[in-house]
């Protein structure tokens, strides 16, 4: 499948993608090359549009840093989440798939990296993105059965504790991404 439709599947038809993707195979190396880095470059527009779009006292050197910080995040959250995800899944009765949990991380965080792209849209943007996040986590949750066969009164408990889990790893990542990138 394209990555057009694949995005437009994932976020207009999620439930029966689902299915879709569970019959595909997979590797998290194939995932990064083929739908990673393309929408991570999509959402990494953003802020480049913001700098020349609005450039007010910020220089466009601040959104050109904006936008590699936000393209290396996408790709360092796709494998620390999905690794997460992995390590995560026997205790939840899921089933521990390294390729599944790629799947399961990869095509839910489609609607964030097209909020990316329209974070440049003053207010909007930053509102787009709450949204795109909260859909993000039900795009997952709807994954969770088809993918990792998690049972179904454990799958809100697996999706908060591998959601915290991932924040706090990536809220280190971020600061550590972040100083590597402001002093360089």
């Amino acid at each position: 499948m394209n990555l057009i439709d694949r995005v437009k599947n994932i976020l207009l038809t999620p439930k029966t993608e689902w299915d879709v993707i569970n019959s595909e195979t997979v590797t998290p190396p194939s995932l990064l090359v083929s739908y990673i880095f393309p929408l991570a470059v999509i959402s990494a527009i953003g802020p480049v549009l913001s700098g020349f779009l609005f450039p007010g006292r910020l220089w466009l050197n601040s959104f050109l840093i904006s936008a590699l910080f936000a393209f290396l995040s996408a790709i360092i959250s796709y494998y620390i989440s999905l690794y997460i995800i992995d390590i995560l899944a026997p205790t939840f009765g899921s089933e521990k798939d390294l390729n599944k949990s790629a799947q399961l991380v990869a095509y839910s965080t489609t609607p964030s990296f097209i909020a990316g792209l329209l974070s440049f849209i003053p207010v909007i943007g930053g509102l787009l993105s709450f949204v795109a996040w909260a859909y993000s986590i039900y795009i997952m949750y709807l994954g969770l059965t088809p993918l990792k066969k998690t049972p179904e009164d454990k799958k809100i408990i697996y999706l908060i504790i591998a959601f915290i889990v991932t924040v706090a790893v990536m809220m280190v990542v971020s600061a550590i991404l972040g100083s590597m990138l402001l002093t360089s």
